[in-house]
């Protein structure tokens, strides 16, 4: 018999479509007792225009306790997913792999700027809006994930059976 985990899984291009959506990016790094710290964050792509040209990344407070996990140790997982009760319609993409921290500010800004317009509209972009874009990334750290392994499912695709 088939493995349904090969057919409930998306193409690239699914996954694309998927991680295009402005969707929560819930992140897990290893906090300092080995238990996972997980946090719902906003992402974008760095390097592209989406996942198959960029990769996944996100801004985050430079004190805040996924940048001590990373520099203590550098995994990371993430999970984007639906959050949809029904079973049949579960949707979701998982990475792991490597957390790499981005400590220019030029590359934060864009990083910012990104994860702004993405989830607040183009606004983010004016000239009015970018002192603050600004004053944040002087706050401010990026993180890009090095995706080492990818795991998705789709449940519509499996017809309504199980």
């Amino acid at each position: 018999m088939a493995s349904k985990r090969s057919s409930i899984a998306m193409t690239p291009e699914e996954i694309r479509d998927y991680l295009n959506a402005p969707r929560a990016l819930n992140v897990a790094t290893i906090g300092s007792t080995g238990h996972p710290h997980i946090v719902a964050m906003w992402y974008c792509f760095h390097g592209g225009a989406d996942y198959l040209t960029g990769k996944l990344c996100f801004w985050t407070f430079a004190k805040s306790q996924k940048i001590l996990n990373l520099r203590r140790n550098p995994l990371i997982s993430a999970l984007v997913e639906d959050g949809t009760p029904e079973y049949n319609k579960l949707r979701g993409v998982s990475v792991e792999g490597t957390g790499r921290i981005i400590e220019d500010y030029d590359e934060i800004l864009e990083i910012g700027l990104s994860v702004g317009s993405r989830y607040s509209g183009a606004a983010i972009l004016s000239d009015a809006a970018r002192p603050f874009v600004g004053a944040q990334a002087k706050k401010r750290l990026g993180v890009v994930i090095d995706v080492e392994r990818v795991i998705s499912w789709d449940h519509s695709k499996l017809g309504g059976g199980y």
